[in-house]
């Protein structure tokens, strides 16, 4: 494995619209995202929980997370 490869997670997401309303525009969409190599999987209800999912993957590999990211976790466990 190259040294790329190595601080490389990869991530499949998985949506689709299962009631859609034509005539108000507004359709409920339902998704999931998986980590590839150890099958976790998280079932979504917006697009937040992709980027939930994601960052402790990216801290594991050193990523600094900025503040937005920071003060958004906290908020989410304080409220959760």
């Amino acid at each position: 494995m190259d040294e790329i490869e190595s601080d490389t997670q990869s991530f499949i997401v998985k949506v689709w619209v299962r009631d859609r309303a034509e005539e108000t525009g507004h359709s409920v969409w339902h998704g999931h995202i998986t980590h590839v190599s150890s099958n976790k999987r998280r079932y979504l209800k917006n697009l937040d929980g992709i980027e939930d999912f994601i960052s402790p993957y990216l801290e594991e590999m050193g990523v600094k997370l900025g503040i937005r990211w920071r003060i958004r976790r906290w908020l989410k466990r304080l409220m959760g």
